[in-house]
């Protein structure tokens, strides 16, 4: 068995040094925790990095009430400027309202926390819910309609447009894995570069419109729908994509430079001046320009072309667009991954979302959500107007839950002016859950009924994952473990089996392996990696009380690995008893059902791997069943 180990060793070190090595050129070098604070966002690049999906939602918005109003024949379009006069107006109560909640929660109010803090568990999971939900249709809606816009300025690519979104997802998943301050650096330049291109489209529409260079009509269009209340709501409900992406900031407060709370309202002001210029801005103009959705291209690609014309400013403007949408889906890569990290933090996501990743990002999140939007783009064929009816039901039911909790937050503080910001946030939340209402009436057979069934599956997951989690937990306590007596044995002067055994948690199952240990060797030492979460002063002293016979050594490890300070301590080990086979002993428990165990970390599993290109000669597991 051991000559088997030594033969297997040799390629696993091999294809782990080339998958270290290839990972380090990919995302570049680790990161210390000690430098997470300096990952920090100027209020310049936060815009970019949380606000690129609510702001560059103006290159579909007002393409999808228009879309809905066309049905009534060309005489409704006019209608399209009343109703985003209107879409603005709930995007100044819902700016307002999450200022309130920045103020309150200065180390990250999303929905998920304010609602579970105020409003119990099950509203809190809701809203976790709704807001995954939403950031991953953003990430499809914004790849996709990305896509369409570079598609529209070349018909050439339409035929490739699901693997172009494909490779849009893999290099915004590869520039996040990179980090927060280096996405950042990224992402700046495409979204300044948008904003720039679409108030240049606005100032010289309005320029050409006030030099009388503007002719035409409306063409004439037969209407197939009546102009009723129905059809002007189901366009404002369509027009409410446009208000995705808003509570990003309020999610992210601590990616923000000091103080973040107030960086985070001043970044939310300056988002919704711009988000409601370029809106207002571009629907005005498709008035002016009497522009009529067509297929295969985009009403911004259509006002360009009226604008500019076909030469450099209008490929200008469609590259802008195209980049700030492939950068729109990062707003969930930012969020959606610190999200999972509180749902798993409380025991309702499998545990290694809640991990810090080599660059200081929660690396498995983002992977996730890549995976998820990956499947999403394949399974709609990459065609934004099939997802956008799914869109904005999740976005919308966190809102009125974040809000309605922290109505409830304001009455349990009671803190200097808490009447009026109660008020202002019992408006949002009234307002807010009237719009669900339309959006969810208007858009239910158009699909939105998927999202209706999803929220509670989605919850109902969360909750048997935290029925595992507590489970696993009461199966491997060890408080009602009474401190035990042990007799120190004498140490020879010769040891003939040293023994190392590995201690991430001190468990029932650590217990056992300690107990395994003693049975067979002579000279033993415990080991245990500290990557910054451990409370040492109390494993100190529950291992006196249950194990003090056997030394504990903590090892610090500043990057965040688990496996490579371990490897050092066993080669150092080993090197201290040539002549003596020296057993590294890996407590494991096993789940009770083979799914159970994709929740857990399998470090054991990555743990004996890296142990036997090493060459390690003896590695041996203690199962503790559950």
């Amino acid at each position: 068995m051991i000559l088997y180990l030594i033969e297997l060793s040799q390629p696993g070190g091999l294809f782990m040094s080339f998958y270290f090595s290839f990972k380090r050129l990919l995302l570049g070098d680790e990161l210390p925790t000690s430098a997470h604070s300096e990952e920090r966002l100027s209020n310049a690049a936060a815009l970019a990095v949380l606000s690129s999906d609510a702001l560059s939602s103006v290159a579909y918005a007002t393409e999808e009430i228009l879309l809905v109003l066309v049905l009534a024949g060309s005489g409704a379009l006019s209608l399209s400027l009343p109703i985003a006069f209107g879409i603005i107006v709930l995007l100044t109560i819902i700016i307002l309202s999450y200022r309130q909640t920045i103020k309150a929660y200065p180390k990250g109010g999303g929905s998920y926390i304010v609602a579970r803090e105020n409003l119990g568990l099950y509203p809190g999971l809701v809203a976790g819910a709704s807001l995954m939900i939403d950031y991953i249709l953003t990430v499809t809606v914004s790849i996709s309609a990305g896509t369409a816009a570079l598609t529209s300025a070349i018909p050439q690519l339409q035929d490739i447009s699901v693997g172009l979104c494909l490779l849009f997802v893999f290099l915004i998943m590869l520039a996040n894995l990179r980090g927060v301050k280096e996405s950042g650096q990224i992402f700046m330049i495409p979204t300044y570069s948008f904003i720039g291109c679409i108030f240049v489209l606005i100032f010289s529409g309005l320029f050409k419109q006030l030099t009388g260079q503007v002719h035409g009509s409306y063409p004439e269009i037969t209407a197939t729908h009546s102009l009723s209340l129905f059809l002007i709501l189901k366009g404002f409900s369509q027009g409410c994509t446009a208000l995705t992406g808003v509570e990003a900031i309020s999610d992210g407060v601590l990616a923000f430079k000091q103080p973040e709370w107030k960086n985070a309202r001043i970044t939310l002001i300056y988002m919704g001046l711009v988000l409601g210029s370029m809106f207002l801005g571009i629907t005005y103009l498709t008035q002016v320009y009497h522009v009529v959705p067509q297929a295969g291209q985009t009403v911004v690609s259509l006002l360009g072309r009226q604008v500019f014309g076909n030469g450099l400013v209008y490929f200008v403007l469609q590259v802008a667009t195209l980049f700030v949408l492939m950068l729109a889906a990062n707003t969930s890569f930012a969020d959606f991954p610190r999200l999972c990290y509180f749902l798993a933090r409380d025991g309702f996501l499998p545990r290694q979302l809640a991990l810090l990743g080599d660059r200081l990002v929660y690396s498995n999140g983002i992977i996730f959500l890549s995976c998820l939007a990956a499947f999403l783009l394949i399974l709609f064929k990459g065609n934004t107007n099939q997802i956008i009816p799914l869109y904005a039901v999740g976005v919308f039911t966190s809102f009125t839950l974040s809000q309605a909790g922290m109505v409830v937050h304001w009455f349990k503080e009671k803190s200097k002016g808490w009447q009026a910001s109660a008020v202002m946030n019992g408006f949002g939340a009234l307002v807010t859950f009237l719009v669900l209402g339309v959006i969810v009436m208007t858009k239910f057979l158009l699909g939105a009924w998927l999202i209706v069934v999803a929220i509670p599956l989605v919850v109902s997951f969360f909750l048997a994952v935290n029925r595992h989690y507590k489970y696993v937990s009461e199966r491997l306590s060890i408080q009602e473990v009474a401190p035990r007596l042990y007799i120190f044995r004498e140490k020879t002067e010769a040891v003939s089996h040293p023994a190392v055994v590995i201690v991430s948690q001190l468990h029932q199952g650590t217990l056992q392996a300690l107990d395994y240990a003693r049975s067979i060797a002579d000279e033993i030492v415990a080991i245990h990696v500290d990557i910054g979460t451990t409370d040492r002063e109390k494993l100190q002293q529950r291992w006196q009380e249950l194990a003090g016979d056997i030394s504990l050594v903590i090892l610090d490890s500043p990057y965040r690995s688990l496996i490579s300070p371990i490897i050092e301590f066993v080669k150092y080990f080993e090197s201290r008893y040539p002549d003596a086979l020296s057993t590294v002993i890996i407590p494991a428990f096993v789940t009770r059902n083979w799914w159970e165990s994709l929740l857990h970390n399998q470090t054991s599993f990555f743990l004996k791997s890296a142990l036997r290109a090493k060459k390690s000669r003896v590695v041996t597991t203690v199962r503790y069943y559950l």
